[in-house]
């Protein structure tokens, strides 16, 4: 048994935001509102 909070998808989206920014790709990640979210490869 696994408990999941609302927020869990958000924290390891700004954990990766933070990880690809150190090496330029800030933008790899889009927020997508209503529908969550992206990859980009511009």
């Amino acid at each position: 048994n696994v408990y999941v909070e609302d927020r869990t998808v958000d924290v390891h989206i700004r954990r990766l935001r933070k990880a690809i920014s150190m090496h330029g790709h800030d933008r790899l990640v889009q927020t997508v509102r209503g529908v969550g979210y992206r990859f980009s490869h511009r």
